[in-house]
């Protein structure tokens, strides 16, 4: 059994699996039928708990790395991957969002390849796909905009992002890990960008406690103060948010007019 185990198993592989913003339905088909054949899931601290269910042979090890919290070493998680690997053990890395995207897939990856590791990718729904979903808005639309920028708040040498020059993009800002850094980031932002640009906050997107935000760039840092927002959340900021429609937020006034008015009393 163990020779024709090996031998069905000739080169060592993991499945960087993305199980997107939280919400087990958004899994792809093929996540799912890799989760069911996984021996070992590895598991980040984001991903729904219900997702163990789809895993039901594996033995799960937890390796949680979230920012401001106590964290799973990096090198850790990977000598973790490349010795059950190595054992030719199943072996499923589950990442939250999209790994492809400030998942640290890149390290990951790398590491992997360079101890002979294959790496099999399985793509999933990035939370700003979500966030957009949730506020019925498309992150692009020719009347307002002609692309996204998807940039993270938290770099590594903890730094800022380039706010003047994401802002002369034009394009709608996607912000990842920027909850911490909210008041910073918009007192950046509001330097290069007018105050009645259109801004969101969707925390914990496509889950059942998700909340949501919308109002403008200059109002954003109170009122997220006032609905006591934090992580895990995506900012959204731009002039395509205008279409964003949340009607329990703003009951009695269009969201295009409700910017419309704001940009009036700015003028």
């Amino acid at each position: 059994m163990h020779n024709a185990r090996s031998s069905s198993r000739a080169k060592s592989s993991v499945v960087l699996l993305s199980a997107g913003p939280g919400d087990p339905e958004l899994l792809t088909l093929k996540a799912a039928k890799a989760l069911a054949a996984a021996e070992v899931l590895l598991l980040d601290d984001l991903v729904h708990p219900g997702i163990v269910e789809l895993a039901p042979q594996a033995r799960i090890i937890r390796v949680g790395k979230r920012g401001g919290c106590r964290s799973t070493p990096q090198a850790f998680i990977c000598r973790l991957m490349r010795r059950y690997a190595s054992q030719g053990v199943r072996v499923v890395r589950v990442k939250g969002g999209d790994a492809l995207l400030f998942g640290r897939a890149g390290e990951e990856i790398h590491f992997l390849r360079q101890a002979g590791i294959e790496v099999e990718i399985i793509n999933g729904v990035s939370a700003g796909f979500a966030a957009a979903a949730s506020l019925g808005m498309s992150l692009t639309h020719r009347d307002h905009c002609h692309g996204v920028t998807f940039v993270t708040a938290h770099t590594q040498d903890h730094g800022e992002p380039d706010w003047a020059a994401l802002s002369a993009t034009g394009t709608t800002l996607v912000i990842y890990m920027g909850m911490t850094r909210l008041q910073s980031l918009t007192t950046s932002l509001l330097r290069h960008l007018p105050a009645h640009t259109p801004a969101a906050i969707v925390q914990s997107a496509s889950l059942s406690n998700e909340d949501r935000l919308l109002t403008t760039l200059g109002q954003l840092l109170d009122k997220a103060s006032e609905s006591r927002l934090g992580s895990p959340g995506v900012i959204l900021i731009g002039a395509a948010l205008a279409e964003a429609c949340i009607p329990s937020a703003l009951p009695s006034l269009p969201v295009e007019q409700e910017f419309a008015t704001a940009s009036l009393s700015h003028s």
